[in-house]
């Protein structure tokens, strides 16, 4: 089998991403609007979401993940949670009828897991 190198050259054009899971706690249902996957600034909507909710997704680096939630006319209480490569990073609560909640937090590349320091 003859190896074009097609394979590497696609994954290295890709964009970097990073996995981010939304997650939102709480009762009943709500409207759920978050950052999808791919490079296009589209935004995914989920109608009457039943709660609890989650989804992981792998965000383009360099854009910011975000997701809002709305509830309904009966109100109630929801959390909207945002974690970055599975580290916690924002938590951000709505109540009441028609209450809204967003996270949202810049996406920058990871950190190196041993930085090197030159001395001179």
């Amino acid at each position: 089998m003859l190896d074009t190198g097609d394979d590497r050259a696609d994954k290295e054009s890709a964009v970097p991403t990073a996995a981010v899971t939304y997650e939102v706690l709480g009762e009943g249902t709500a409207d759920i609007t978050y950052r999808g996957d791919g490079d296009d600034d589209r935004a995914d909507t989920v109608k009457n979401a039943e709660l609890p909710w989650k989804k992981t997704v792998d965000v383009p680096l360099g854009t910011a993940p975000v997701i809002s939630i709305t509830l309904g006319e009966k109100g109630g209480e929801a959390s909207c949670t945002l974690a970055v490569r599975g580290k916690h990073v924002q938590r951000s609560t709505a109540s009441g009828a028609y209450g809204r909640s967003t996270c949202t937090t810049e996406l920058s590349a990871p950190e190196p897991s041993a930085p090197t320091e030159e001395t001179g």
